[in-house]
């Protein structure tokens, strides 16, 4: 199904809304986490001098810290509040932030406070605070960060989870909201193949349509299609009216002909060619009428063995006829003897002995051992006044076009290949379901 076809548009476009998405969602993520995170430094920073400021006023008043403040010596200290503090030994610098280590350090009232986050193994997620109380002695702080840690985590899974839920409802709906423009890209598709198929009336219409992309194109394929249609019809006419107007004069030729000497060489060689040109006249005229759609089968139920076998006796060449569990199909014989002569023919005059007839159930063989047919008709199928190949011998190349056209009429499926073992292969198969297959 195109649905489930990954390669379809709508998934295409799916994606790269989903990739959209995404990235707007990381970006504002990032933002979010960074700003959050931030906050919690603050209000840790803020908690932790507070803490640090009481505890000063404490000691001063009463010469001891508070239980939950340990005073330590400059060697206990972690080194980061070490290294801070002494940089404001003896002074009082102005309140700044460490901006690359995520240190504070100032002197809010009598000493240098330093702050540092610890976010390192073995002590995580700590807030430390130092203020010097005397020369070699230090009241520190330690106020446990996990809460803010933990909030911080849960933004962010929070904000995962809301990506992935959006995703799950703006990819189907990405999916959906372009079935209108798969609907007639398929549409358009499937006019073009019809085009191809033969239908010049076929039309993809673009009518009352807002004139997007879309639209462009299928108003250049209906353009492109009547164009074609027309070129075609004026092809068909004029190979049709050339036909009838060589009829006339040919006739008169014909008949001026019959009149000269039989045993005249030169006499002969006019008869061969009027017979030939007569020929390709009949055949032009069968293709306009196969152009024009005017033919239809009269379907009766025939014998196909013994049908073949008395056209192949009737065309005078030199063919082997055989027949396996040949069956009784429905079809029309004038046409079926149609192309079997012209499948002979085209064998005698293009390949080389022995040609061979082959009737199997309702698929008629018909088969040579010369240099099989060239590729460029293998590739694109019978072409009017091309044989293929000088090697395939001379010819207008009606034959196999002919035999196409009464195929199609039929219902039947001609098919040309070359044998393995060398020597061109044309079937017709006059099953039922030939022209579907």
């Amino acid at each position: 199904m195109d649905f489930l076809n990954p390669r379809a548009l709508r998934w295409k476009i799916a994606a790269l809304v989903a990739a959209a998405c995404c990235a707007v969602a990381a970006v504002v993520g990032f933002l979010v986490h960074d700003a959050t995170r931030e906050r919690g430094l603050r209000v840790g920073t803020d908690r932790t001098l507070t803490r640090l400021i009481a505890a000063e006023r404490e000691y001063d008043r009463t010469g001891r810290a508070p239980a939950d403040i340990d005073v330590r010596s400059r060697d206990e200290l972690p080194e980061p509040l070490a290294r801070d503090l002494a940089t404001f030994a003896g002074r009082e610098p102005e309140p700044e932030t460490g901006a690359e280590t995520g240190t504070e350090t100032g002197s809010p009232d009598t000493g240098a406070y330093a702050t540092w986050y610890d976010a390192d193994p073995p002590n995580w997620f700590w807030m430390w605070g130092a203020v010097a109380v005397a020369d070699d002695r230090f009241l520190v702080v330690r106020d446990d960060m996990s809460t803010e840690v933990r909030s911080l985590q849960l933004l962010d899974r929070s904000i995962v989870k809301s990506v992935l839920a959006a995703l799950l409802f703006v990819v189907p709906l990405a999916a959906l909201a372009t079935e209108p423009i798969n609907r007639r890209l398929r549409h358009g598709a499937r006019t073009a193949r019809r085009i191809a198929d033969g239908d010049l009336d076929a039309r993809i219409g673009t009518a009352g349509r807002a004139r997007d992309e879309v639209t462009e194109m299928a108003s250049a394929v209906d353009d492109m299609a009547a164009a074609l249609q027309h070129k075609l019809e004026n092809e068909r006419r004029f190979t049709a009216d050339v036909a009838h107007e060589l009829r006339t004069p040919l006739m008169g030729l014909v008949t001026a002909a019959g009149l000269l000497p039989e045993d005249d060489e030169a006499a002969g060689l006019v008869r061969d060619r009027l017979r030939a040109l007569n020929a390709l006249v009949e055949d032009l005229l069968e293709i306009s009428r196969l152009d024009a759609g005017a033919e239809r089968a009269r379907l009766d139920p025939v014998p196909l063995g013994e049908l073949v076998a008395d056209v192949v006796r009737r065309t005078g060449t030199d063919t082997r006829v055989g027949t396996v569990d040949a069956e009784v199909v429905e079809t029309d014989p004038r046409r079926v003897e149609r192309i079997v002569v012209n499948l002979v023919t085209n064998a005698h005059r293009h390949g080389a002995a022995p040609v061979e007839v082959t009737v199997t159930g309702a698929r008629i063989t018909v088969r040579d051992h010369g240099p099989g047919f060239p590729a460029d008709l293998l590739e694109r199928g019978p072409q009017r006044f091309r044989t293929g190949a000088s090697e395939r011998g001379r010819g207008h190349g009606l034959g196999l076009t002919v035999a196409q056209g009464q195929s199609e009429v039929l219902g039947a499926r001609l098919t040309l290949t070359n044998a393995p073992c060398g020597g061109a292969v044309a079937t017709l198969d006059l099953t039922p379901h030939a022209s579907a297959a």
